[in-house]
């Protein structure tokens, strides 16, 4: 017995010094700038082979070494081990997001890996993708359907079925975290804390006072270190810098939990957010005139044209909230980043969080970007000035921008026109802008330009476009001057995909029976994704070939994929 005990213990030993030897080797080699064998994305082929990178990616490989680099030198407030658990978060649709802490390697990419419930109960864990500031890998898996009657629900543990023992599941399983109850990020700015919390201010223009709150920083809520909320408007709260001294811990000062108190019932939102201090060297970029923003879900089909149509008439950076997409993304933007395109993306799986995705963005890209245009994938400017016009010119949106002598405008306002399916019953292979001609006559509402220093405090934004300071002001373009071309109501098959949820906290999704004459519901459109009769004739009162006609003229032919490199050869 004795000798089956030492000989345990050896193998117990062997065993943590092998594990610890890979550890601190993934380390030295971080999944950031992972190779072969890692869940974290490789170094893209066209980036090892090609010497002459598009700046835009050179600078975020920059970035990421730069974290990675931190990541080795500091470690979390509450001496994260190698046995700390990952975060489960219960998402829409009974979808599980597992969120590793800080500092853990990734498994390697041949690993099956499972979520495994109580009594043995599991389902496939699904690599997501990779939460920033800090670092973070990701997997989803759905909660089986024997826990969805069962209240509290519990937490998964990440599990390699070829595990010869697998994990024990205690008796005492922790409760699911809810995304509608939850810390979910947070961004430093030099004099701030964004901090990004659902479950707070429930409706469009009620917020409740700042003085509500207290930022608390490190894992020791009670005896944890406390700021002033400065600000509270629908997801997005501002807070004081706290002391980095009385949170710090010895051999450590950086990825510090940071949550929010409801101060009369003593209650602190449940939290996956950190606060990194600023970093002492920063990189600098230079400032990019006019930038784009949005946030997408599957629109690998439809991104080319996009970019490529907005980069000709002024857009010169693009920046994608990736709202959990599982088609081919990925290979879209890397196909567009080797053109030479300024394309990045920001993964962004939160639900229904367009808005404070949308302040995210006008916090983050204030570095990079000095206006920036927030319009959807499905969203196209142009001007009937540029009817003429032989070829684009990058000028062409600067020329929409103020001039020096309206140094108060700080919002530029253009109308919309929405287009239907046009009598289409499939997507358009040839592009949106080819392929859907049929619009209702009326303008309706209206997508913005905003000058980012402009910017309210508070980050309020309604439907594209942004509360601003005093003193500024917006103007709204002449619809002669600027339309956005909407091509919003397409063909069925693509547009039951809007059934998946609406992507604004405060509008309705489209199952919920409320509403039912609001402009943000689809006209005729009941609360299922059955196709109404009639569809494809639909919103269709005017026909307008004018952008069209345009890019024919300039591009000779549609932007979609199918056209992408004789695009770039023409």
């Amino acid at each position: 017995m004795a000798r089956k005990l030492h000989t345990a213990l050896i193998a117990v030993a062997s065993s943590f010094v092998f594990l610890n030897t890979i550890y601190h080797h993934l380390l030295r080699h971080p999944p950031s700038i992972a190779t072969e064998g890692l869940l974290a994305p490789p170094l893209p082929l066209y980036l090892q082979a090609n010497p002459n990178l598009a700046l835009s990616e050179h600078k975020r490989l920059q970035l990421q070494e730069q974290e990675v680099d931190h990541y080795k030198s500091t470690r979390h407030v509450t001496s994260l081990k190698e046995s700390t658990p990952a975060v489960s978060i219960l998402l829409p649709a009974w979808e599980i997001l597992v969120v590793l802490p800080p500092e853990t390697p990734p498994p390697p990419s041949a690993a099956r890996l499972t979520c495994l419930f109580p009594n043995n109960i599991s389902s496939t864990a699904r690599p997501s993708g990779f939460l920033s500031s800090p670092y973070r890998t990701t997997f989803k898996c759905d909660l089986p359907a024997r826990f969805r009657r069962r209240f509290p629900f519990p937490q998964p543990v990440l599990n390699s079925p070829e595990k010869k023992t697998p994990p024990v599941i205690k008796s005492t399983v922790p409760e699911l975290l809810r995304w509608n109850f939850l810390v979910y990020d947070s961004i430093t700015t030099e004099d701030d804390i964004v901090l990004l919390v659902k479950g707070l201010n429930h409706r469009q223009g009620s917020s409740r006072s700042p003085s509500d709150f207290a930022c608390v920083f490190g894992d020791d809520v009670i005896n944890g270190v406390k700021t002033a909320v400065t600000s509270s408007v629908q997801e997005v709260f501002r807070c004081r810098i706290p002391k980095l001294t009385a949170v710090s811990i010895p051999g450590g000062e950086e990825r510090i939990k940071i949550s929010l108190e409801i101060s009369e019932q003593n209650r602190v939102v449940p939290s996956v957010a950190y606060y990194t201090p600023p970093r002492k060297i920063a990189i600098k970029q230079p400032k990019s005139l006019l930038c784009a923003c949005t946030m997408v879900y599957n629109v690998a089909k439809f991104l080319r044209e996009w970019v490529i149509y907005h980069s000709a008439i002024g857009v010169e950076r693009f920046i994608l909230y990736d709202n959990g997409s599982d088609d081919e993304l990925d290979r879209v933007v890397e196909d567009l980043i080797q053109s030479g395109y300024d394309v990045t993306t920001t993964f962004w799986v939160w639900a229904k969080t367009q808005e404070s995705g949308f302040s995210h963005c006008a916090v983050s890209a204030k570095d990079t970007c000095k206006w920036v245009t927030f319009i959807d994938v499905d969203e196209f400017i142009y001007s009937q000035s540029w009817l003429n016009s032989l070829s684009p010119s990058r000028e062409m949106l600067r020329a929409l921008l103020p001039k020096s002598k309206e140094s108060s405008i700080g919002q530029i306002l253009i109308g919309c026109y929405e287009f239907g399916p046009s009598n289409r019953k499939s997507n358009p292979k040839e592009g949106v802008i080819e392929g859907y001609n049929c619009r209702r006559r009326d303008e309706n509402r209206h997508k913005s330009i905003v000058l980012l220093d402009a910017i309210d405090e508070s980050l309020l934004n309604v439907i594209h476009h942004f509360r601003l300071k005093q003193g500024y002001k917006g103007k709204k373009l002449r619809i002669e001057d600027a339309v956005v071309n909407h091509y919003k109501y397409q063909a069925w098959v693509e547009f039951k995909t809007k059934f998946r949820r609406r992507v604004s906290a405060y509008m309705a999704d489209w199952t919920q029976a409320v509403n039912p004459t609001s402009k943000d519901r689809t006209p005729g459109l009941g609360y299922a994704p059955v196709e109404p009769y009639g569809w494809a004739g639909k919103f269709c009162e005017v026909y307008d070939n004018r952008l069209r006609d345009l890019t024919r003229q300039w591009f000779g032919f549609g932007l979609s994929s199918e056209y992408h490199n004789g695009l770039q050869e023409s």
